[in-house]
C-alpha cells in the first residue's frame, strides 16, 4: 500500500510597513504559497483560520504589537437585513447578476481605474496597470468566479471576485462605479452574496478584515450574524468596544506559535483498493 506525505506548506512574514487601517502603526502578513493539487483544501482550511487570499496567496495579519485586523464573515442563517440595507436593495433593483469565470476585460479594468482614482488614489494598488489586474483576476488555482452587475443592455456598474469555498463564499475584492454611490453598490454587493450563498446551501460569506477603531472598516459590524475570528476561534460580533483590546501589544503572541497552531488539511487519503 502507497503512503502519502502530508501537506506542509512553507510560512513566511513580510517585512514591516505602515498599516492602512490604524495610523501609527506597522503591519506585518504571515503567507503561504497556494498552488498545486491540494490549493482548495488549503485555501478551505486556512479560509476557516483568518487568511485571505491574494492571487496564488494566502496570508494573515501578523503584526508586531496588534490583533485588531479580525477576518469577518455573516453566518447566513443568522443575518436578515436591516430597514437601511432593505433600502439598498430596493435602490438596484434594476442590476443584473452575471457570474462568469474569472477572465479579466477591458470593461473590468475600465470600471477598476475609476473606483481606484476615486477612493484609493493614495493606496497600494494605485498604480495598477491592465496586466496587473489580470493577473489579479486570473491566477487563482482555485474555484473563482467574476461576478458582475449592470442593468440590462446598460454599462458594467459594480464587480467582485468571488472564491467558492467548501463553507461558502469569499469576497476577494470588489469594485463599483463611483459615480454611483449614492447607491452603496459595495453593501448591495455584500447583500447580493448573501442571497447567492443561501441559495446554493452555503453557510458563509467571507467579507475580509474587520478592524476596531477604523472608520474603513466600521461598516462591516452593521451586518447581523457577522463573525469575527478572535483568540483562535469564531465569535458573534456583539459589542464591537469589546474588541478593542486586540490593539495591545500584549495581545500577540510569538510568530513561532502562531504557525505552531495553523491547523492544516489532513494528509492526501490513501488510494482505494480496487
Amino acid at each position: 500500500m502507497r503512503h502519502s506525505l502530508p501537506i506542509a506548506p512553507q510560512f513566511y512574514v513580510t517585512a514591516p510597513q505602515p498599516c492602512p487601517y490604524l495610523a501609527g502603526r506597522m503591519e506585518r502578513k504571515l503567507f503561504t504559497a497556494l498552488q498545486g493539487e491540494d490549493a482548495e483544501r488549503l485555501n478551505d482550511a486556512l479560509s476557516k483560520q483568518g487568511f485571505r487570499r491574494s492571487q496564488n496567496v494566502l496570508y494573515r495579519p501578523t503584526c508586531a504589537d496588534c490583533t485588531a485586523c479580525l477576518s469577518a464573515r455573516i453566518r447566513v442563517s443568522a443575518f436578515a437585513p436591516s430597514k437601511s440595507q432593505r433600502r439598498v436593495q430596493k435602490r438596484n433593483e434594476e442590476l443584473r447578476r452575471r457570474a462568469t469565470s474569472p477572465w479579466a476585460t477591458d470593461a473590468q479594468y475600465e470600471l477598476f481605474r475609476k473606483y481606484l482614482d476615486a477612493r484609493h488614489a493614495d493606496g497600494g494598488m494605485a498604480d495598477m496597470d491592465i496586466f496587473e489586474f489580470s493577473a489579479m483576476i486570473e491566477e487563482t488555482p482555485i474555484r473563482s468566479r467574476l461576478i458582475e452587475y449592470a442593468p440590462s443592455g446598460q454599462p458594467l456598474r459594480a464587480a467582485c471576485l468571488t472564491d467558492l469555498l467548501d463553507d461558502g463564499l469569499s469576497m476577494v475584492y470588489s469594485f463599483f462605479d463611483p459615480a454611483y454611490e449614492d447607491l452603496s453598490l459595495g453593501n448591495y454587493m455584500i447583500l447580493d452574496h448573501v442571497e447567492i450563498a443561501r441559495d446554493m446551501g452555503l453557510p458563509y460569506v467571507y467579507l475580509g478584515y474587520w478592524v476596531p477603531g477604523s472608520p474603513k472598516m466600521g461598516y462591516k459590524a452593521r451586518y447581523k450574524g457577522l463573525e469575527v475570528y478572535a483568540r483562535g476561534k469564531w465569535q458573534l460580533l456583539t459589542d464591537p468596544e469589546e474588541h478593542k483590546a486586540e490593539t495591545h501589544p500584549l495581545s500577540v503572541a510569538p510568530i513561532a506559535e502562531q504557525v505552531a497552531r495553523i491547523q492544516l488539511p489532513d494528509s492526501h487519503p490513501a488510494p482505494r483498493r480496487r
